[in-house]
């Protein structure tokens, strides 16, 4: 029989991250600083992050090795099964063979473990005694306040407003780690008050709660700032996604001719693809696909420009395709996905066509969300599910060329907290949005100007 899970041992998990810059053929240009314009230093981030993350972050060392600590709790779930989805292709009547890297064996649901206990660890290890972070639909947020608790970190968490409600769960989850939780804008820091002013009934932004999370973080002197997407070191700590899922195929022994992740601000997408890509920089036959909802179109009908990674420009300029850092998303369900800028690793790799990027709207994608779980028994993310969709496209066009093809991706959550979600499709309350090109441009208006 068939295997349809394919189980490494514990002393199979990767012992070092890949850092892809070394493979790339152009490097993302350096971050800025807003005031001067001039490429970001150490000096310039020490007051937000440890010096261990920040020399990752411009490192050019292929890989970096990972701590014994983390190693030892990454144990907790990892490594991650791969499955052969074998139902879902027979329901599609499809010669290709796909797989999905599941991500949601962690304590938290998600992949945003994979960073959250590094940074823990780092932070923990510079004497910090709090950390302050964002997050939208609540993955990010609930793995940070596991780390915390891990290694004895107080937690902040500033949740986007519209996830905030959406999805208590989550919060709850939270707090039951021992995080703080405040729904995003709040009346407790400046960026958050001046957002309410303008708008007392602001939804929300990632953009606006990373902007909350590095005030508090920048003004408290026992606090460091997290996040779980964009920055590089955070891409490098997810490819452990990636490098299991090369064991894993070549015990079955395949490789994908195309590899598919959701794409918000890059990590979950970088960790699965990142590994695969560097076979494909040296000549390999891939296909990588970056997904990404309409509602929050960044790498398709974004500017690849210099722009804040946050609303209230407190950030340094990131070379990445963005639509406006106070461009406002719709309040969709796939809320780790409403970022408006993207990794500069993923948006570099964009720019240079050497990975392609497609958005869908929200009922498609949920429509696929209903068949992963009627077959695989699975219920998934909203954000994970636009990785379904594309993943479920390619196998019907399989099917219709008569190929076969295998296809790999990365369900990087399950969506058991994001039932409210599935209640609304099912009640027929959910609704498309695709944003307007002109809201878009009258966005992308505004972005500084790099002399």
């Amino acid at each position: 029989m068939q295997e349809t899970k394919i189980i490494l041992s514990e002393k199979e998990i990767p012992r070092q991250w890949y850092n892809i810059t070394p493979d790339m053929p152009n490097p993302p240009k350096p971050p800025l600083h807003p005031g001067t314009q001039q490429p970001v230093g150490p000096d310039d981030l020490k007051a937000i992050f440890p010096m261990a993350l920040i020399e990752q972050e411009v490192s050019t060392q292929r890989w970096i090795d990972i701590p014994e600590e983390v190693l030892d709790i990454y144990t907790l779930w990892r490594p991650s099964p791969l499955f052969r989805a074998k139902r879902l292709e027979a329901f599609l009547k499809t010669p290709a063979r796909i797989y999905y890297k599941y991500e949601g064996v962690s304590p938290a649901g998600s992949h945003k473990p994979n960073t959250a206990i590094p940074q823990a660890y780092y932070n923990k290890k510079a004497g910090i005694k709090r950390i302050a972070t964002e997050t939208g639909a609540g993955q990010w947020g609930s793995s940070m306040a596991l780390a915390g608790t891990m290694f004895g970190l107080d937690v902040t968490v500033y949740m986007v407003k519209v996830s905030y409600s959406q999805k208590p769960y989550r919060r709850i989850a939270m707090e039951t780690w021992g995080a703080t939780v405040h729904p995003s804008p709040s009346t407790i820091t400046n960026s958050g008050r001046k957002a309410l002013e303008l708008d007392p009934n602001n939804p929300g932004s990632l953009g606006l709660a990373i902007s909350e999370a590095v005030e508090d973080a920048a003004t408290h002197p026992d606090t460091n700032y997290a996040l779980g997407s964009v920055l590089n070191h955070v891409v490098y700590h997810q490819s452990v996604i990636g490098l299991e899922a090369k064991k894993q195929l070549a015990i079955a022994g395949e490789y994908p001719d195309i590899v598919i992740g959701c794409c918000g601000g890059g990590s979950n997408f970088g960790g699965i693809a990142f590994p695969f890509l560097a076979d494909k920089i040296n000549g390999k036959e891939l296909r990588a696909i970056a997904v990404e909802p309409s509602s929050c179109p960044t790498l398709t009908k974004g500017d690849f420009r210099y722009d804040f990674g946050d609303t209230a420009g407190l950030t340094p300029f990131l070379m990445m395709y963005t639509l406006g850092h106070d461009f406002m998303p719709p309040g969709i369900h796939a809320g780790g996905l409403r970022y408006h800028g993207d990794s500069p690793l993923v948006s570099q790799l964009y720019k240079d066509g050497i990975i392609e990027a497609r958005a869908y709207r929200q009922l498609t994608v949920f429509e696929a969300a209903m068949v992963f779980a009627k077959t695989e028994a699975i219920i998934p993310a909203p954000e994970s599910s636009h990785a379904i969709r594309a993943a479920i496209d390619e196998a019907l066009l399989c099917k219709e060329e008569g190929k076969e093809k295998c296809i790999l991706f990365n369900l990087s959550g399950h969506g058991y907290l994001d039932l409210a979600a599935y209640d609304d499709y099912l009640n027929g309350k959910l609704v498309d949005f695709e944003y307007p090109d002109e809201s878009i441009k009258e966005s992308l208006a505004k972005l500084p100007v790099i002399k």
